[in-house]
Order: structure tokens, then C-alpha cells, then sequence
């Protein structure tokens, strides 16, 4: 198994590679990406917004968040390889461009300090957990700088949002449910909901970059 992930490790790193190259040619503004948000701020833009599919969760914090991850994210909906409706929907009329100012004005978005505090241990089951999937190896020791930009931030984020993520990578052979993506799939399954459970937890209890900034329209 452990060759299996090096495997696709390696795999995944070259495929960021070249999808990083190729980002680099699409410069994010993001005054223009304030003008794109309409479709965001309903759901990102509403402190405690809850989803309802496939179950309940708070959507995920994106103030804060790495451009690259805003713009891998959006490619992989519009790709089908993440199968949520709404999102694959949103992501559908966007252009690359679109995609790269949404990520810069993100990214800037609050202006947020980074967080210098050493993050809390995790209790030991918790700790055997984070190192049997790995996980500090490309989301960083404090879950707030990954290796390479477009992988996201985690720290902070909302625990149920995180869970929900993690369990999605398990699912195959759904049409509107479930991520596609060879690596965290290899890892997600190695762990029952329980443990991804107490991973999230963990994560989410850390010092994070990310937070909500409520918009305009809806202060």
C-alpha cells in the first residue's frame, strides 16, 4: 500500500507540476474578481451558511485560501471529477480567466495574518492517524502552508466541511456525488468515517488563515 501511494504521489506531483506551469501563463486580477463573486457570495459569503447536500455541512471558508487551490478546485468541478451539482453548475460558466481572478481576489480577500503560532499536538490516536494518511507531507506541519500552492489550506476549517471532503473521496461510480483524485482517494479509504471523524476535528481546532467575510449585500 505504502508503494501504491508513492506511486500515485509522484503521479499527483507531476501533474501539479505541469498544471502549475500552465497556471502561471493566466495572471489572476483581483479587482476583476470582485466583479465575478455573484455566484460565490450566496453560499461563501454568509457566516454559518449551511449546504444541504449530500448532508448538512457549513461550506467551506475561501477568504484566505490559496488562489492556485480557488483554481484547481473550480477545474476539477468543471471537470466532473468533484460531482457536486451546484458547483459543477457555477464552475461550468466560468473561463479560465474567471477562475484565476476569483482565486486572486480570494486569496487577498479579509487580509488575513498568517498565523506564526506552533500548532497544538494532536492526542496520540489522533497523531498515529495523521501520520498513517500522511498528511503533513503535502498540507504542512501546521496545516497552513502546503507544499505546493495548489493544495489547500486546512487549519481552521470547519470540521464538518472537512469530514463531508474527506468521505467524498471514498465514493465511486456516483453521478452527482463523490471526488475524483487518485491520491486522496488512496488515503481516504485506508480510514473509517470515525477516524476521518477525529482528523477533521483535529484540523479544524488548529489556528487557521481562512475565515468568512461577510459581503456587502448581506451585513
Amino acid at each position: 500500500m505504502n508503494k501504491l501511494l508513492t506511486s500515485m504521489f509522484a503521479l499527483a506531483v507531476a501533474s501539479v507540476t505541469a498544471f502549475s506551469a500552465h497556471a502561471q501563463e493566466i495572471k489572476g486580477d483581483a479587482k476583476a474578481g470582485e466583479q465575478k463573486i455573484a455566484m460565490c457570495i450566496g453560499c461563501h459569503g454568509i457566516k454559518g451558511y449551511q449546504a444541504s447536500f449530500p448532508e448538512i455541512y457549513r461550506v467551506p471558508m475561501i477568504s484566505g485560501q490559496n488562489a492556485k487551490y480557488i483554481v484547481a478546485s473550480l477545474n476539477a468541478y468543471k471537470k466532473g471529477e468533484r460531482k457536486h451539482p451546484t458547483m459543477r453548475g457555477i464552475a461550468d460558466t466560468l473561463t479560465e480567466q474567471d477562475m484565476a481572478d476569483l482565486g486572486a481576489y480570494y486569496e487577498q480577500h479579509g487580509n488575513t495574518k498568517p498565523v506564526t503560532a506552533a500548532p497544538k499536538a494532536p492526542d496520540a490516536k489522533v497523531a498515529a492517524l495523521l501520520q498513517k494518511g500522511a498528511c503533513i507531507s503535502c498540507h504542512g506541519d501546521n496545516f497552513n502552508k502546503p507544499i505546493d500552492p495548489s493544495y489547500p489550506k486546512l487549519a481552521g476549517q470547519h470540521k464538518d466541511f472537512l469530514f463531508v471532503a474527506l468521505k467524498s473521496y471514498k465514493v465511486e461510480n456516483q453521478s452527482t456525488w463523490g471526488r475524483n483524485n487518485g491520491v486522496m482517494g488512496g488515503i481516504a479509504k485506508q480510514f473509517t468515517n470515525a477516524e476521518l471523524k477525529a482528523m477533521s476535528a483535529y484540523i479544524a481546532s488548529l489556528d487557521g488563515e481562512m475565515k468568512v467575510v461577510p459581503q456587502s449585500r448581506f451585513r
